[in-house]
């Protein structure tokens, strides 16, 4: 079939398509839409604001924990739909993370943990690179609870790129936060341990037993966070939960709450009452308030000890020099969060009815002064709760965190066991507003709400409990995350969305125009290391060396095809393939998998990756692209051929084609191409006579479109050359060859006028 025919055929079908869209659209009114489905005006003005219609973007991007999923979810406002899932703590198959060799290396270098492989994590808390107390839109960074790490995900391509361990804690909950200008990352302890690792019984629990504060230090210009310029401070064997750094008059200030202040062990194993007894008996815990500059003086200072690699600021020495102190506050809290302006700080009790707005100036002038409750039984400084505290605001049962408006002294608070949200004034001590959620809210987010100047706008309920929400799929039902409008003085709930991946326990969202992403790599390139690949090829170098026991493949891809198309290896030869994807066009993703042999990688435009394994069973297993790439996709394939050892078989012959063709078969072939060539100068026509040269993206769907003509300029050359032979057959395969380039070229060529046509590109005088 000739090519003009095929666009024809296709252009008539997507017209009658259209055609009968536009009729069964027609025959409905909104008023039939609504009557039939039962929709109410609100209904419809909620979907109204969450709508967003196809080719647009969101306006706020989202970075959801994935609980334990190991990974980061990542999702728009207000449409909420899911746009990825980054590998952080556990592999992740559809990007390949972990079964390359450059993700098992970020992998393996934080799940090496005392002589255990950990492939589980716990993510709890991402925050995004700041710049000035402004989400910048640069890195993420992610904890994981279980085993205490943190990550660094780098936002110009959305991968890991490293996992530091924490070498002096068991668990961690108070993390990742970021500093104003991300000199460093905290991450605190939650469940105290002896900071050594070590054996400990219980009973030596407050002697022996710490929590500790790690202020990690990143490098933004390497991208990397630096363990040699890290440290902790010990603190005493509370539970320490979130934390925040200050910012404005408060920058140069830390804050972690805690729990479990009366340092309660229980064990009904031992005849004693359960911990949630014992941890929840006292009015208060404690907010730990800390000068991390002053500490950071010490730290330089010499000041420290070393606990298995990492500089520790003893807790006696950070309470004599002034750079820890305690502030009573109310029990059970989840979070302190500090005010956009850096003035006060908010903390809530899960367990009490009040969030307390606490005055950094306050603190400041009761730290000043000298003037303390007492201390504790660590020595730690307490500052009186009434000289500190600036208003109490009963703002429902079980309240959590607290995150901003662009509304000046304007808060939103999470009521847990009221499954609402309380908007309140901190600056006047009042309610403003509630709204119930469905059910049993933790964590809340409004967009860039923890920064130094939030946006406003939406809210997100990250809601524990989702059960009538949606459709019932068995014992274990997703969370649910709720859109809510607070633009208005009153909030609005918008949407339900279902989040059927761990348990996604906080989130943050930046502006989608402050994020700027790679479309592609520069060819080449080592991902992880944001390096040129060792092992990268250019298409006509690829080769393939063997040595004893060993096959190493330097190979590309690029649609529709796979170099080299055959791989040979003994039984029990240790294969390594490198493969580089060709492609220039920003969405133009490969795949490799390999059957039975538990290799899969991801071949984003311009990537490198490695893959090493065993071939230790003969057989052959086909290997093939995971990506539906083209309209060849699956004729992009390839065997691995593994002989058995000793294997006496004479040298591989070449294939024979199954059909016999003929002359007549070969001119209606080229007659064909010669057709499909005037498709595709009328488009090169077109893209030339504008100014596609200001299109970045056009410009590089160009080079790919030349890249591919140039490929089918080699393999008409060959098909003539056979034609010259009367060698029918070749010279119909590789004019069938030459045919696959071009609609490769077509392809390529078309969605970069259609990206023309849509942008705005404009003729250019001659």
């Amino acid at each position: 079939m000739r090519m003009n025919h095929v666009l024809a055929t296709l252009l008539a079908t997507v017209s009658l398509g259209a055609f009968a869209s536009s009729s069964a659209w027609s025959a409905d009114t909104l008023q039939d839409v609504m009557k039939r489905r039962g929709l109410t005006e609100a209904d419809v003005m909620a979907a109204a604001k969450t709508y967003t219609p196809t080719g647009k973007h969101d306006e706020f991007i989202v970075f959801s924990s994935g609980g334990q999923s190991g990974q980061v979810i990542v999702y728009g406002i207000p449409s909420m739909r899911i746009l990825k899932y980054i590998g952080v703590f556990t592999p992740e198959p559809w990007q390949g993370y972990g079964f390359d060799e450059e993700s098992k290396k970020v992998l393996q270098e934080g799940s090496k943990v005392d002589g255990r492989e950990v492939l589980f994590g716990d993510t709890h808390h991402p925050a995004i690179s700041e710049t000035n107390g402004d989400t910048d839109g640069q890195f993420l960074f992610i904890n994981d609870k279980n085993t205490p790490r943190i990550a660094v995900i780098d936002l110009k391509d959305f991968e890991t790129k490293q996992i530091v361990k924490n070498p002096i804690m068991q668990s961690d909950h108070g993390g990742a936060f970021v500093s104003p200008n991300t000199e460093y990352v905290i991450e605190a302890s939650q469940y105290p341990a002896p900071l050594g690792g070590e054996y400990v019984p219980l009973e030596q629990f407050n002697e022996k037993y710490r929590g500790a504060v790690t202020y990690w230090k990143f490098n933004r210009t390497k991208g990397r966070i630096e363990p040699e310029n890290s440290f902790s401070i010990e603190l005493p064997p509370y539970s320490q939960d979130l934390s925040d750094f200050g910012k404005g008059p408060s920058d140069g200030w830390s804050f972690t709450n805690s729990f479990c202040a009366e340092r309660y062990v229980g064990g009904i194993e031992r005849g004693r009452p359960p911990f949630e007894a014992g941890c929840s008996a006292k009015d208060v815990d404690f907010l730990h308030v800390v000068n991390w500059k002053k500490a950071e003086e010490l730290v330089k200072a010499g000041k420290t000890k070393t606990i298995n690699g990492m500089k520790v600021l003893p807790m006696d020495v950070a309470a004599k020099e002034g750079v820890l102190f305690l502030i009573p506050e109310p029990k059970s809290p989840h979070g302190s969060d500090v005010t956009p302006d850096g003035k006060y700080i908010i903390v809530a009790g899960k367990l009490d009815t009040h969030a307390t707005v606490y005055s950094f100036e306050k603190i400041q002038a009761a730290i000043k002064a000298g003037k303390y409750s007492g201390k504790d039984d660590y020595g730690v400084p307490i500052i009186d709760l009434a000289a500190a505290v600036h208003k109490q605001v009963e703002v429902g049962l079980g309240p959590l965190h607290t995150q901003y408006d662009s509304k000046s002294c304007v808060a939103y608070t999470s009521i847990y066991v009221d499954s609402q949200v309380t908007k309140w004034d901190y600056c006047e001590g009042k309610v403003l507003d509630k709204l119930s959620v469905h059910y049993n809210i933790g964590h809340l987010m409004t967009m860039e709400g923890d920064t130094a100047h939030p946006k406003g706008k939406y809210l997100v309920a990250l809601n524990k409990l989702a059960i009538d929400r949606f459709a019932p799929v068995g014992p274990l039902h997703p969370q649910n995350h709720q859109l809510i409008d607070i633009s208005g003085d009153k909030m609005q709930l918008l949407y339900d969305m279902p989040l059927p991946l761990g348990e996604p326990h906080y989130a943050v969202a930046i502006s989608t125009d402050r994020l700027k992403p790679s479309i592609r790599y520069p060819s080449g390139t080592n991902s992880r290391t944001d390096e040129k690949s060792p092992f990268a090829v250019r298409a006509g170098s690829e080769h393939t060396d063997k040595k004893p026991g060993k096959v190493e493949v330097f190979g590309t891809v690029i649609r529709s095809h796979i170099t080299p198309e055959i791989i040979e290896a003994n039984e029990g030869d240790e294969i390594t393939v490198h493969f580089t994807n060709l492609e220039r066009a920003e969405d133009e993703t490969h795949g490799f998998a390999v059957s039975k042999h538990n290799v899969n990688l991801s071949l984003e435009p311009g990537k490198t990756v490695t893959a090493t394994f065993k071939a230790n069973k003969a057989g052959v297993y086909p290997y093939y692209c995971t990506e539906f790439c083209s309209a060849l996709h699956l004729e992009m394939e390839g065997y691995l051929l593994v002989k058995p050892a000793n294997y006496k078989g004479g040298a591989a012959a070449a294939g024979k084609a199954g059909v016999n063709y003929t002359k007549a078969d070969y001119d209606a072939r080229v007659k064909a191409n010669i057709d499909t060539q005037g498709v595709i100068d009328g488009v090169v026509g077109y893209i030339t006579s504008v100014n596609f040269k200001d299109f970045p993206q056009a410009v590089a769907l160009v080079e790919d479109a030349t890249d591919q003509l140039n490929f089918a300029k080699s393999s008409k050359e060959k098909s003539e050359e056979f034609a010259k032979k009367q060698d029918w057959n070749n010279a119909m395969l590789w004019a069938e060859q030459w045919f696959q380039y071009q609609v490769k070229a077509a392809d390529i060529g078309l969605r970069a006028k259609t990206h023309l046509e849509q942008n705005g590109a404009k003729k250019v005088q001659k």
